[in-house]
């Protein structure tokens, strides 16, 4: 197992000003496997994701990455961690893990260089991944302002990879892309998933993840409310918010799933 999270809570602020954004998580997630996070904007996606990274500290709970207890860490431990590049992290805005200043080939090898590489070695990893993502060497010399954002997101996602970690947290990575953009990225995220690297696909769109991810797992209000196979979460909902989400996907809902089952849907939620 890559990833083992049990009842994990996470709290913001203190005392009275106390936040939950997640109340007793528990999920898992093998080598090889794509897992769909599902949930709306503040149900607690990004928190989980981060708390793995030991961007966000646990309130309570456990998290074990690659058979080592995490929970407990100190900074100097976590930096560690990322240094070894296990876990990696692909944000929705790849600007916002691009330093605008530099080239796309010192962003793919930096990284690298950090864990000791010689240049030489680094620029050849960078050259591999980049072609992996399917862009051209070309853009290497280009900053990550003259590229679209199409493939930002897919030089994002190669920075990613060089490290050649276990696992790789894609928070939200196709919802501001185009329809052409967005099939590549779900594209290669399939052949490398074939290569050994397990996914944790955060997304606000179940339709986006339902014919990608081997597992699904739905967030609401900051709890985990179902969690089981993609294809029974899909056909199978067992809990109201996920019907509501199958409802509101254009690819996923029936011809009966319309406004006013939405409608009573919500009613339902909010009681």
């Amino acid at each position: 197992m890559i990833l083992e999270i049990s009842d994990l809570d996470v709290h913001y602020g203190r005392r009275r000003r106390r936040r939950r954004a997640l109340s007793g998580a528990s999920l898992t997630v093998s080598p090889g496997e794509i897992v769909g996070l599902i949930g709306e904007t503040g149900s607690g996606k990004s928190t989980l994701a981060r708390a793995v990274l030991g961007l966000v500290r646990a309130s309570s709970g456990r998290i074990v990455v690659d058979g080592e207890d995490v929970t407990g860490y100190r900074d100097r431990q976590w930096r560690a961690l990322r240094r070894r590049g296990v876990v990696q992290y692909v944000f929705q805005d790849p600007l916002r893990s691009l330093d605008p200043d530099l080239s796309i080939m010192d962003s793919l090898v930096e990284p690298l260089l950090v864990r000791g590489s010689s240049r030489a070695d680094a620029a050849g990893r960078a050259r591999g991944y980049l072609s992996r993502v399917r862009l051209d060497e070309e853009l290497l010399e280009r900053l990550p302002g003259e590229l679209s954002g199409g493939q930002r997101q897919r030089v994002a996602v190669a920075r990613a990879l060089v490290t050649e970690p276990k696992l790789v947290i894609l928070d939200e990575p196709v919802s501001a892309l185009d329809s052409a953009n967005r099939v590549q990225i779900l594209e290669i995220v399939k052949d490398l998933r074939a290569a050994g690297v397990a996914f944790v696909f955060i997304s606000h769109d179940l339709g986006s993840v339902a014919g990608l991810a081997d597992r699904i797992a739905v967030l609401y209000q900051g709890e985990l409310v179902e969690a089981g196979p993609a294809r029974d979460v899909v056909t199978n909902p067992r809990h109201t918010y996920t019907r509501l989400l199958i409802s509101s996907a254009p690819t996923l809902r029936t011809a009966s799933a319309g406004r006013a089952e939405r409608a009573a849907l919500r009613s339902h939620l909010a009681a």
